[in-house]
């Protein structure tokens, strides 16, 4: 008995998006009848009713169709990480591996690490390019970047794979002309009396990102946030390292507080379809230990 294909599945879950059989088929340059035959075969392989189709609507996902959307997902995303492996093991040890990361990142431990990865890779060339959260996820996607180095956020884009390499701690600060900087213990009440700094890049979800002032400024970037924090624009919440960096260590303080967002998560990251090679899984697993040791 003849079974369905995984480019039965693609177009599956691109109707399911894009909830147009037209559209799909403009986008996959395909005729319209194509993609609706396909999807027919598809239903009649799987043995049931995907779409509910009605002259002048938009297919809609029915309760089987709703049901086995996820799995048609996880299974294009294995046959991806199926066909990234393959490609991983034919290649060997990479050549080139660039880098991306948040440029908040913890300096030293992306540092020390790349000080190891040299003395383990001697011939392997590198490319750092440290940038915005959202441009590092862009970078990746965009097959400019090899592996990602950011903070935790729940939107990322669907082509990527992340996991988690360890945290860096956040705390409540302010400049030191600030009106709060003389205040023993501040409570929430006292910090929505004042401005907030937010950072908040587009499209993220950092710890800390809840506005408690009424008046919020925001920024994509903890230093652009802690420029203006020491023109006591403000108060914020940035990363433990970024306060205690030379040019703003004497010009902050931290204030102690009834309450401070969870640790910002340190996530890498990867395409699905082309996995790390050895030097960048290396590189992962140093940054990691490094990481943990300023915790």
């Amino acid at each position: 008995m003849e079974r369905w294909s995984l480019e039965q599945l693609r177009l599956f879950l691109r109707v399911a998006e894009l909830r147009s059989f037209s559209a799909v088929a403009r986008e996959q340059h395909k005729a319209q009848s194509a993609v609706s035959n396909a999807i027919a075969l598809l239903e009649a392989d799987l043995g049931v009713t995907l779409f509910e189709r009605s002259s002048g609507r938009q297919p809609r996902l029915t309760e089987s169709g709703a049901a086995l959307l996820e799995d048609a997902r996880e299974l294009l995303r294995q046959c991806e990480r199926l066909d990234g492996r393959a490609l991983a093991l034919m290649r060997g040890q990479e050549p080139l591996l660039r880098v991306a990361q948040d440029e908040a990142m913890p300096y030293q431990p992306v540092i020390d690490s790349l000080d190891e990865l040299a003395s383990r890779f001697p011939y392997l060339q590198v490319q750092l390019a440290s940038a915005a959260q959202g441009d590092v996820a862009r970078r990746l996607e965009e097959r400019k970047a090899d592996l990602g180095l950011f903070f935790h956020h729940e939107r990322i884009p669907e082509s990527l794979e992340r996991s988690a390499l360890g945290s860096v701690e956040m705390v409540t600060v302010c400049a030191v002309g600030h009106p709060l900087a003389g205040v023993g213990r501040v409570t929430r009440q006292q910090l929505a009396r004042h401005r907030q700094l937010l950072i908040t890049p587009q499209q993220s979800d950092y710890p800390g990102g809840e506005a408690i002032s009424p008046q919020v400024w925001r920024a994509d970037s903890f230093y652009a946030g802690a420029e203006l924090l020491m023109r006591g624009l403000g108060w914020a919440w940035l990363p433990r390292h970024v306060v205690q960096y030379p040019t703003y260590q004497t010009q902050m303080i931290e204030l102690a507080c009834d309450w401070r967002p969870p640790a910002l998560v340190v996530e890498m990251a990867w395409r699905r379809d082309e996995p790390l090679g050895p030097a960048a899984q290396w590189l992962a697993e140093r940054f990691a230990v490094h990481l943990q040791a300023i915790g």
